[in-house]
């Protein structure tokens, strides 16, 4: 009597522990999807900020017409991409975006008039703050990412892995820093 009650109270140990397990497991895989979301909105807002910032400068410059183009040709591929279920292109695409961003101050500075629009200014931070969001969000993606990764190779959560399979192995893409940031940061040396 006493060995079938043990039999059943280790059975039911082990049904807690896997469905603790199951549990943990769906909870990192929607950790993932809500920062790919949080990525999703910064990325709208920029897009919207840009648009707002393109119609305050077009009186002051030429430069915001290809700007503006290209924004939205990028833009575009991006929607393509996630229509498509390409994150990697969908990546690509914002990387360039964010190039874009980084590109604006150097044109600011040719036009004393624009420096001077409160509206720019205010514009000009906000896209600046858009893309630190961006940045801490892509961070929070690839750390969840990373979390995931190392919890479904542990020993007994990739036994309960391979039994769902369909529901508990996903492959989540890290965003990547653009080839060329990589690239800059490798090369980079002090110089006195």
């Amino acid at each position: 009597m006493t060995l079938i009650l043990l039999l059943l109270i280790a059975a039911a140990v082990l049904v807690m522990g896997f469905i603790f397990i199951y549990n943990k497991l769906i909870h990192l895989i929607e950790a993932i999807k809500n920062n790919q979301k949080q990525i999703d909105i910064q990325l709208d807002r920029r897009f919207k900020v840009f648009e707002s910032l393109l119609n305050v400068v077009k009186k002051y410059m030429d430069y915001e017409k290809s700007t503006l183009s290209q924004v939205v040709a990028l833009r575009s591929k991006a929607e393509a991409a996630v229509s498509s279920g390409d994150e990697k292109t969908r990546m690509e695409a914002e990387n360039d975006i964010s190039r874009i961003a980084s590109g604006i101050n150097v044109v600011f500075e040719q036009y004393p008039d624009l420096k001077a629009n409160q509206s720019a200014l205010q514009l000009q931070e906000e896209i600046v703050n858009t893309e630190n969001k961006l940045a801490f969000a892509k961070q929070a993606l690839n750390d969840s990412i990373e979390r995931y990764n190392a919890t479904k190779k542990s020993f007994i959560e990739s036994i309960i892995v391979s039994l769902f399979h369909n529901v508990l192995d996903q492959n989540f893409l890290y965003w990547q820093l653009p080839e060329e940031t990589v690239k800059a940061r490798e090369d980079y040396t002090v110089k006195f």
